[in-house]
């Protein structure tokens, strides 16, 4: 069988990064010749994970079908989120935390989705069905992911089983979750040296929402006005995105990891489905929104909602 290659969504995330590195480990040790690869280069809080335990990030692709021609997803299954070229290869397997959308094959495949708050965590659960030990590095690296994507556990998308299988990860890692994560989170939020595009598009994802193409991207901070204080430059850009390629709906969420809520900057057409989502009123294109910390569960399910009506 030729390399498969294992890789996340597009401006991939902690966990999008590590699920692939974790998925491909232990499909290594069932008798796949699998490879880790990204869709984009890691960011600050990603690094700050992969230093700490010593692993080098994946290889960056745009294309994979000039180099296999099957592949497994990881973190994401909207192809608009996937590789240019998702098209042109078999679709082996999904292991993904996400909603069902945009999605289909021309051959059956291994497909695991579970409503828990990280990919990691389904990815820990298959280790033990498949009786694999964990890695310290690995395991570090799990850790770090179900970390980011809970918001050290204060996120709405957190279950039970995240945390339990957190805290396993922990011991096998031998790093203490709040000490560590903290730090984590902390390195993923120093924005000093990023242009407003770079912001924008740092951690974004597109959504078809009825008729609706909307551009959803969300920054976290420890102060909103490390990044409020360009707003307009900010939207500028996002102006720029919703013209060049076609977005309906440009919408920035500025989360606040110490205060759990979110700005929400947004732009474009209809903009009142914005307001009624959320059921506030725009100021000068913003709002606050109280207790919102997860795009997956807080805003993404009540945009489309609104503009599905």
């Amino acid at each position: 069988m030729s390399k498969v290659l294992v890789f996340g969504h597009k401006n991939p995330d902690t966990d999008a990064i590590t699920s692939a590195i974790s998925y491909a480990y232990l499909q290594n040790q069932l008798g796949f010749e699998a490879e880790a690869v990204a869709l984009g280069e890691v960011g600050e809080e990603t690094q700050y994970a992969l230093d700490h335990f010593s692993v080098p990030a994946p290889r960056v692709v745009e294309t994979v079908a000039n180099e296999t021609d099957k592949v497994m997803l990881v973190d994401h299954n909207e192809f608009q989120q996937s590789v240019n070229d998702i098209a042109d290869v078999e679709v082996l397997s999904v292991v993904d935390h996400h909603r069902v959308s945009n999605f289909e094959t021309a051959n059956p495949l291994y497909y695991r989705a579970e409503p828990v708050g990280c990919t990691n965590t389904i990815i820990a659960k298959l280790y033990k069905e498949k009786e694999v030990a964990i890695p310290k590095e690995i395991a570090g690296l799990m850790l770090s992911a179900i970390v980011s994507d809970t918001l050290l556990f204060k996120s709405p998308t957190c279950t039970d089983e995240d945390v339990a299988i957190a805290k396993e990860l922990a011991a096998i890692a031998d790093v203490d979750i709040d000490s560590y994560g903290l730090e984590m989170l902390k390195a993923g939020t120093d924005l000093s040296n990023k242009s407003a595009a770079e912001l924008l598009d740092m951690d974004a994802k597109s959504f078809p929402m009825g008729d609706k193409n909307v551009r959803v991207a969300q920054i976290n901070v420890v102060d909103v006005n490390d990044v409020l204080s360009i707003q307009a430059e900010l939207e500028q850009e996002m102006l720029n995105e919703n013209h060049s390629k076609n977005y309906d709906l440009f919408v920035l969420i500025v989360t606040n990891i110490l205060d759990s809520d979110s700005v929400i900057l947004a732009l474009g057409n209809p903009i009142n489905a914005v307001e009624e989502a959320f059921n506030v009123a725009l100021e000068n294109n913003s709002a606050l929104l109280k207790g919102v910390v997860s795009r997956k569960k807080q805003v993404v399910p009540q945009l489309t909602e609104a503009l599905t009506k």
